[in-house]
């Protein structure tokens, strides 16, 4: 006979502003991979992480994701017409936690320029290179749009998000 764990009650609620702990705590449930978007402004290079990515269309080429309205670099991204997103390697943990915290120091980051000036990080699994096409409200967050103009794979782990911490994935490359 095999022992189960006991099985925890589901626990309920409606989303608001009471129970904001709660709904991060079930969003956290779902694990996405770690990008880090960059764009040339300016006063120079700028980044930032973000896991609220995803693919929109393939024909045309579409990817989306949201900065959050909160972040003093939002605006600035909104504003650009072209940045890169990069999705972050399993060995990629500092510099995702780097541009999570600062989005300016690009000292101790090895990149180089596109044609349009705009980072391109070394080590990472994937990129896409973007040009804006729409910009959307989404609540406390902007939904940018973007048109793939170039994008590049490489085999490897991807860094995770899930639950509030960083890690791999287990499986194949």
């Amino acid at each position: 006979m095999t022992k189960h764990a006991p099985i925890m009650p589901d626990f309920s609620f409606v989303p608001g502003p009471d129970t904001a702990r709660d709904y991060r705590d079930a969003l956290g449930c779902y694990g996405t991979g770690v990008t880090v978007v960059t764009t040339q402004t300016a006063s120079g290079p700028l980044a930032m992480t973000v896991n609220s990515f995803a693919s929109v269309s393939l024909d045309p080429a579409l990817v989306l994701w949201c900065p959050g309205k909160a972040s003093p670099r939002h605006d600035r991204f909104v504003a650009a017409q072209t940045y890169a997103i990069h999705v972050m390697a399993e060995n990629q943990l500092d510099m995702a936690a780097h541009f999570a915290r600062t989005g300016e120091d690009f000292g101790t980051i090895d990149w180089t320029p596109s044609a349009a000036g705009v980072p391109q990080l070394s080590g990472c699994l994937a990129r896409f290179d973007c040009t804006q096409v729409a910009v959307h409200d989404g609540g406390d967050h902007s939904i940018i749009i973007g048109r793939v103009d170039l994008a590049m794979h490489r085999p490897g782990k991807g860094l995770m998000f899930k639950r509030g911490q960083y890690g791999g994935f287990l499986g194949l490359d």
